[in-house]
């Protein structure tokens, strides 16, 4: 039985294989074994369609972590470690995930959450948003490519006359995803103490909470 389970099912698995273009109505019809106006009982566009696929790659993102007494550097670290896996398992989505939530449920149940865990733990609602803002870009761009991937694996490209510091650049990608983990590691990290030294300055000497001229 035709239902939007099954239509976002279908259209995510085909996003996954081939991207967002070989998305249509008639391509999904085909994949289902029904009539192309039958998605319209579900779908009014294909638009639609694609915007229900984002949000339920949204949905897959863990948020317990925020829910579970971590402090919020490890809240975010590890918020930020589950929504790159998703993300790289499904990367042919990111370029809809990056224009940002909209309307999506799963996307708006994310914003608020990341949102409400940092102003509990005492971040001014401005720096709250601009956290927000700061783990979807870093970790969206993180997941966009390949870093090590993007290197040829024949020595002979990195003449040494031309890249002196390119010796070893054609082992790279046999070793990606080692190198692209400890990349983003090494990059939440250097995000996360810039974070904490700001969230030191933000609070009074006495400990008394946030300093008077943070507070407005």
């Amino acid at each position: 039985m035709l239902s939007p389970e099954r239509i976002v099912e279908a259209a995510c698995a085909l996003v996954d294989a081939e991207g967002l273009a070989a998305v249509s109505t008639r391509r999904l019809a085909a994949e289902l074994g029904v009539s192309g106006p039958s998605l319209y009982n579900h779908f009014r566009t294909k638009d639609e369609i694609l915007e229900a696929v984002a949000d339920a790659v949204s949905a897959q993102v863990d948020l317990s972590m925020f829910e579970s007494g971590r402090d919020w550097r490890t809240a975010l670290h590890d918020y930020a470690v589950a929504y790159r896996a998703v993300l790289t398992a499904h990367p042919q989505v990111i370029p809809l995930l990056a224009q940002g939530p909209g309307r999506r449920p799963a996307g708006l149940r994310i914003a608020d959450v990341v949102f409400g865990a940092m102003v509990r733990a005492g971040w001014p609602a401005a720096q709250a948003t601009h956290i927000g803002a700061l783990m979807r870009y870093f970790i969206t761009g993180s997941a966009l490519g390949s870093f090590a991937g993007g290197f040829v694996d024949d020595e002979a490209a990195y003449d040494p006359a031309d890249y002196p510091h390119l010796g070893q650049a054609h082992l790279l990608a046999e070793r990606q995803q080692k190198i692209d983990e400890g990349a983003f590691e090494t990059g939440l990290k250097a995000l996360l103490d810039g974070l904490s030294l700001q969230y030191e300055q933000l609070v009074s000497p006495t400990g008394g909470g946030l300093r008077e001229d943070v507070r407005r």
